[in-house]
């Protein structure tokens, strides 16, 4: 996969982590994911379309995600709560937007997010579609974020 589609979503969580939850995330070394399970508990999900396609993720252990949450929203959330999904799904998406806005592609469209929770959930990606894992750390805990991007094939783009 493209360096070039990674580091903006690095960016976007450095950013939107910062000035949105008030953490500093330390970021770790990427890795290439080969299985499709998802790598903690809470997971929000964005799909990308256009001249890149594919989708980013944000995973986290539930009670990271709750630490987490509380901080962004100023209350805490039970990991049922349609609060807590929003929350979930409102971070993947700026942090979604702010990675969008500094690919090398300009021609690309964020979905709405989708939250999953629940252990072992399983986020499929295309088969020829590389998943790269890039570990984060707060002092609210770890978490991680998936970017699965790939160029669109010119059919696919125009459509």
């Amino acid at each position: 996969m493209n360096a070039a589609y990674i580091k903006p979503f690095i960016q976007g969580i450095r950013s939107v982590f910062g000035t949105m939850v008030n953490l500093e995330v330390a970021i770790g070394t990427p890795t290439i994911k080969s299985e499709p399970l998802s790598t903690y508990d809470v997971s929000g999900v964005i799909g990308i379309s256009g001249e890149v396609v594919g989708s980013i993720v944000l995973s986290f252990p539930a009670e990271t995600a709750q630490q987490i949450v509380a901080r962004f929203s100023g209350e805490e959330c039970d990991v049922t709560s349609p609060d807590f999904a929003d929350a979930v799904g409102e971070l993947v998406n700026m942090v979604s937007g702010a990675g969008k806005a500094d690919l090398p592609h300009k021609g690309a469209s964020i979905s709405c997010p989708s939250v999953v929770v629940g252990k072992n959930h399983r986020i499929a990606t295309g088969h020829e579609t590389p998943c790269v894992v890039v570990p984060c750390k707060t002092e609210c805990g770890q978490f991680v974020i998936e970017i699965a991007l790939k160029e669109a094939t010119v059919g696919a783009a125009a459509a």
